[in-house]
């Protein structure tokens, strides 16, 4: 049975909290809520649909890397959405499927029912167990707004269930200021690592992880080295031996994944594979799942393909392009070379099967969990924070080196790089190659000043403003004060 048992109990109140207007609107004064909200049980139920309200993972990754280098696709009824996405075609009226903006504040609306009722609610073991519990909803909040500020930068702040609606955006300095709070609070009370009620919600290092990352992307570098330094001391997590086997089923649970969305198979599920599949898929030759047969897996319309630039740019003996399809034997029992495919296509036609498939599923959602952080990502934020700050280094060198091995390549020598701005891109090379699929390369590439420019270099008519999402025309319309982002 899958692990994350927080999400069974998350179905009990669905329905209760199916219209997201009435419960921001109303005192919550309900039957309903005189019971249930006012037990642990209650909340934590509250809290599970919180969760369930992130957003899926392939939205995750087609915001990331289909609006980058690695990925593009066609077919089926997805592309009328995916093609305008490749192409920097988006506005306030053409909100696209993997802008998401909703279902963020469905999870913020639910984290805060958590913190209204939790500090007084029955049933918690102790005061410490309550303030874990706090600790959490305000992370699961503190999440949403990360990937809210992600999207569409500073946003209205909704701190309690009795904040107005019709909040002004904040400034820049206002929003960055909430997180940093926020992140403090989270981490004095959360669950220390390991000690989680259960897998797959928060702890410790998964915050820590997820403030390497917001800290990376606002490049305050002493921040970076701070909590990198905090997640390496506590010794709690190390490289997985195998990249390839990293993200299989059998291995969810390894020391490496240090913050993920947890999936069920057929339930809440890593729907990737079925965008990844030929369509005409029998057997796979390849892709690290030599010979398996599909006899029960959906695969879409709609193909995600991987650009010829990106498979290419792998080092010859990277086994981090082990999981990338090139060969299989159609359902006419013919062979074919994808990579072939690509000399004839400029594109590309490779695909990308991270994710193997899940022997228990069937149609189109697997199992594998999804790592939303894990600790490949502090050894790679620390040598880019320490470059940033001192310059090339011995010690970024030995961290890049660390993932190098394990990607069955050579190392590299510091001589090699004689400035911070050759390592620097050398660091985001080997983010591309390690982090593909995993929604890591728009951030990377806006960090570094190249996401524009290399859209430009595709063809794509990007301008400088594209860096943030439109606001849905919906949500200004029912917001006089929530004002659009700049060029759209």
């Amino acid at each position: 049975m899958k692990k994350i048992a927080i999400y069974l109990v998350g179905l009990l109140i669905m329905a209760g909290f199916s219209n997201c207007e009435s419960v921001l609107d109303e005192k919550v004064e309900s039957e309903f809520s005189d019971n249930l909200l006012k037990t642990q049980l209650g909340v934590q139920a509250v809290l599970a649909n919180a969760y369930g309200e992130l957003p899926t993972i392939r939205n995750i990754v087609k915001r990331s890397d289909m609006t980058s280098d690695i990925l593009w696709q066609s077919g089926g009824g997805e592309q009328g959405t995916a093609t305008p996405l490749i192409n920097f075609q988006w506005d306030s009226s053409n909100t696209l499927e993997a802008m998401d903006w909703g279902t963020f504040w469905n999870a913020i609306r639910d984290a805060n029912i958590c913190l209204k009722f939790a500090p007084e609610a029955t049933g918690f073991a102790s005061e410490t167990t309550r303030k874990q519990f706090i600790a959490e909803a305000r992370f699961v909040r503190l999440w949403a707004y990360y990937f809210l500020y992600d999207q569409y930068g500073p946003v209205p702040l909704r701190e309690s269930m009795d904040t107005p609606m019709n909040q002004p955006r904040p400034s820049e300095e206002d929003f960055l200021k909430f997180m940093d709070q926020e992140f403090d609070a989270v981490m004095k009370d959360i669950y220390p690592i390991g000690e989680e009620p259960a897998y797959g919600r928060a702890n410790l290092g998964g915050v820590q992880g997820l403030a390497v990352n917001w800290y990376l992307n606002r490049k305050e570098w002493q921040k970076v080295i701070e909590f990198t330094d905090a997640v390496m001391k506590s010794g709690k997590y190390q490289l997985f031996k195998d990249y390839n086997e990293l993200f299989a089923l059998e291995n969810e649970k390894n020391s490496e994944f240090m913050l993920v969305y947890g999936c069920l198979a057929n339930v809440r599920a890593n729907d990737l594979l079925a965008t990844c599949w030929p369509t005409d898929v029998k057997t796979v030759l390849d892709a690290y799942i030599p010979n398996t047969t599909n006899t029960q897996w959906d695969s879409y319309a709609s193909n995600y393909r991987i650009y010829n630039s990106f498979y290419n740019s792998f080092e010859q003996n990277d086994q981090r392009k082990g999981r990338i399809l090139t060969k299989y034997i159609n359902k006419n029992g013919v062979n074919i070379d994808l990579l072939e495919d690509n000399a004839a296509n400029s594109k590309g036609n490779t695909r990308g099967l991270k994710f193997p498939p899940d022997p228990m599923a069937t149609g189109n959602g697997c199992g594998n969990d999804f790592p939303v952080i894990r600790y490949a990502e502090i050894l790679l934020s620390r040598a880019e924070a320490l470059n940033e700050l001192n310059g090339p280094n011995e010690v970024s060198i030995s961290l890049i080196n660390q993932i190098r091995e394990r990607a069955g390549l050579s190392d590299i020598r510091l001589a090699d790089y004689s400035d911070k701005a050759k390592l620097r891109e050398h660091i985001l090379d080997e983010r591309k190659w390690e982090f593909w699929y995993e929604g890591k390369r728009r951030d990377d590439l806006i960090r570094t000043g190249q996401y524009i420019t290399k859209a430009r270099e595709r063809s794509v008519n990007a301008k400088d403003t594209h860096v943030r999402f439109p606001i849905p025309q919906s949500a200004i319309d029912s917001n006089p004060n929530l004002e659009q982002n700049p060029g759209y």
